[in-house]
């Protein structure tokens, strides 16, 4: 392995971990073959509790050029795989589930961590991050242990890092989301009723011209043609606002162009298109995993909208209509603070990005230090505009 020390570490339970499961093999290496290593992964991916964005149709596309010096850690009970994490290096950086170039992981990655198998991932989780910091070989006050970037993990990845290093957030976002838990219906009836009167007025305005309708891409051919819609609304809706949009990026429209060839066949793509007659109302690419349907992205018309009609909500209206007829859990509008997912949602999540480093090391300490001035800045800023005269 180039610069990579080779970890295998013997891990047990230990009190209030649960039962003994026997020892844990944790080995730390280079991945040689991304066609070997994908057999493996959908194995422990059937046997976990994993998100769309830890399964292989996401962490397998395009991987050759994603991970360009992938580092994997392995967790084996008795010879059997029960855990797997895919890190990219970058110098003495390893980046979970991305490149580490910000071109190549603007597609976002959200409900990231360490595929484990069901019912063991906190333990799992912190022993295999140990195990890929420790592989490092350093001493000296661990100066020399890799710095870990943990993107858009959830609380419990968060405690499982605190427990191995010292732990910078650098941002926390909520994820809205439709709980299906509590049935199927009566959608309208638990929004706000500002909420229900704009949906019911925006679904009325477009229905007076025709009846809206939602349809499925059915093949590939019919899905890239709905890609190719969104991206041109949503480019424009973005470039009205002066901002690039996630399709100036040719890398995004690669990536999920390989993406929907992947995940379409197996079920878990949604490219959606909602109209009245002949007008394109907007276009929905959501992902379909495990009863749960993940708004990704969209592109919505809104030059075309009259003065009632709202095409991201009536869209998302008719997406959520859609799920619930195919029996959904959940439909998650994934990470941001968006009016609208606050809206229509029932409940949200919590995600954070954080970063594993060293206490000691200059740049983390230096870091921290950036995050006690910023945060001494803000809270000042606060006090001033609460209190009458403030610091004068």
């Amino acid at each position: 392995m180039t610069g990579m020390t080779s970890l295998h570490r013997t891990a047990k339970e230990g009190p209030g971990r649960g039962p003994s499961h026997g020892p844990t093999d944790i080995i730390v290496s280079d991945v040689q073959d991304f066609a070997a290593l994908e057999s493996k992964w959908r194995d422990l991916e059937a046997r976990s509790n994993a998100s769309f964005f830890q399964s292989w149709t996401w962490t397998g596309c395009l991987a050759e050029q994603r991970f360009p010096d992938p580092v994997l850690v392995e967790a084996r009970d008795q010879g059997r795989t029960i855990a797997l994490a895919l890190f990219n290096r970058v110098g003495r950086t390893l980046y979970l589930g991305e490149s580490g170039d910000q071109v190549l992981d603007d597609i976002f990655i959200e409900f990231n961590g360490v595929l484990a198998e069901s019912g063991r991932e906190a333990e799992l989780t912190q022993a295999c991050l140990r195990a890929v910091r420790d592989a490092s070989g350093g001493r000296g006050f661990g100066l020399r242990r890799w710095r870990l970037v943990l993107s858009g993990v959830n609380p419990a990845i968060l405690a499982a890092a605190q427990q191995i290093g010292a732990v910078r957030r650098t941002r926390d976002r909520p994820a809205h989301f439709v709980d299906f838990a509590a049935g199927h219906t009566g959608f309208l009836e638990r929004r706000s009723a500002n909420t229900r009167q704009q949906l019911r007025r925006s679904d009325r305005a477009f229905a007076a011209v025709a009846p809206i309708t939602i349809e499925r891409a059915a093949n590939l051919a019919q899905a890239y043609e709905f890609l190719d819609g969104l991206a041109a609304l949503h480019q424009a809706s973005w470039v009205a606002r002066r901002q690039p949009g996630a399709f100036a990026n040719p890398f995004f429209a690669r990536f999920h162009h390989a993406l929907i060839a992947r995940g379409l066949e197996r079920g878990e793509i949604d490219l959606l298109r909602v109209a009245t007659g002949p007008q394109t109302i907007g276009f929905l690419y959501n992902f379909r995993y495990r009863g749960q349907s993940l708004a990704y992205q969209s592109g919505f018309d809104h030059g075309s909208a009259g003065r009632h009609q709202k095409p991201g909500l009536t869209c998302h209206h008719q997406a959520i209509q859609l799920a619930a007829q195919w029996g959904a859990t959940r439909y998650d509008f994934l990470a941001g603070d968006d009016r609208y997912k606050r809206s229509l949602a029932d409940r949200s999540a919590r995600l954070h990005w954080i970063e594993v480093g060293s206490p000691y090391a200059p740049r983390f300490l230096l870091l921290r230090l950036k995050d006690y001035v910023a945060c001494w800045r803000h809270a000042a800023v606060a006090v001033r505009k609460c209190v009458p005269g403030g610091f004068d």
